[in-house]
């Protein structure tokens, strides 16, 4: 790519992240002078591209929004991520594998030769998500947490009434997609998966947002999925000393987790789940001898299942 196409590609991407743009910051940022600035401009504005030239004392541009599809242009790092986007469609559980099969051979269509022989070469396959999502649905819950409209939807069974509430954010997260919302009717706030939604239009009245109980809607999500409302954490965390290596521990413990070597045959491992014996849950499956570090509340629930164990052991 020429080093004039780049850095009108490089300044077609300044101008589509924020509304406006002073001259002389657009200049410094692509390490141009103003007057190259403005005949790229000028090249852009040939191509289709509606900018706006905005005065005031430092002067700057604008691309306007609604105009219609001038020819796309994309660099070679666009090209590829339109390609693992669209073709990851089917893992994202939204319905809409046929429409990313068209989009991507549309896209396709109005590529350079070169940048269509680089998409042509990704190809993957993946497993898709059983789980499927209504377009309509993600669309509808989506627009009404953005503009701050209750909505009213139909939610598992038939027979019950529609659930109404104010919704604040759509999260995907481990090949599902949830709506969080306040519940008007619970009173509280609740998370609702989109694959059980029949969304009822129109929506509601306006509403004024409540602050979250946790920093955002994906700590909120992964806290209530470790029986906690605020912190993305499990409520019972323990620690114990396992006699196995740290090599043979630390590719099973996950994310939530943590192993830290004692000496060649033995780690300290810190694991979270629901309960304590959740906790110990964790750890016996190493089928290894192990020592509690702490708490107390571990240590308490290791003798009780010990004691259970020994019941159920037959004589």
């Amino acid at each position: 790519m020429s080093g004039s196409s780049s850095r009108m590609l490089s300044l077609l991407s300044l101008l589509q992240a924020r509304r406006d743009w002073p001259g002389a910051v657009l200049a410094d940022r692509l390490e141009v002078t103003p007057r190259t600035i403005r005949r790229d401009i000028d090249r852009l504005r040939e191509l289709g591209y509606r900018i706006t030239a905005i005065k005031g004392p430092d002067g700057g541009y604008r691309l306007d929004a609604g105009s219609e599809l001038p020819p796309l242009l994309f660099d070679d790092a666009q090209a590829v991520a339109i390609a693992v986007a669209l073709q990851s469609i089917p893992a994202s559980g939204v319905d809409v594998d046929e429409a990313a099969v068209r989009a991507l051979a549309t896209v396709r269509q109005v590529m350079p030769s070169r940048l269509r022989h680089r998409i042509d070469g990704i190809r993957f396959s993946g497993s898709a998500n059983d789980v499927r999502v209504d377009p309509a649905v993600l669309e509808a819950t989506s627009a009404a947490a953005r503009d701050h409209l209750v909505l009213r939807f139909d939610y598992g069974r038939a027979d019950r009434p529609p659930r109404r509430t104010e919704p604040h954010a759509v999260v995907a997260r481990e090949g599902r997609w949830y709506l969080l919302a306040w519940d008007l009717d619970a009173d509280d706030w609740r998370t609702f998966r989109l694959d059980r939604m029949t969304a009822r239009i129109p929506t509601g009245p306006s509403f004024t947002p409540r602050p979250l109980p946790a920093q955002d809607a994906q700590t909120y999500l992964a806290a209530r999925a470790k029986g906690s409302d605020a912190d993305d954490r499990w409520p019972c965390i323990g620690e114990v000393v396992i006699e196995l290596p740290a090599r043979e521990v630390a590719p099973w413990i996950g994310a939530d987790g943590s192993v830290d070597p004692v000496d060649d045959g033995s780690c300290r491992v810190t694991v979270g789940s629901w309960s304590w014996v959740g906790v110990l849950a964790a750890v016996t499956r190493f089928d290894a001898p192990f020592t509690v570090a702490g708490p107390a509340a571990l240590a308490e629930a290791a003798r009780t299942l010990a004691a259970r164990f020994a019941a159920a052991s037959p004589r």
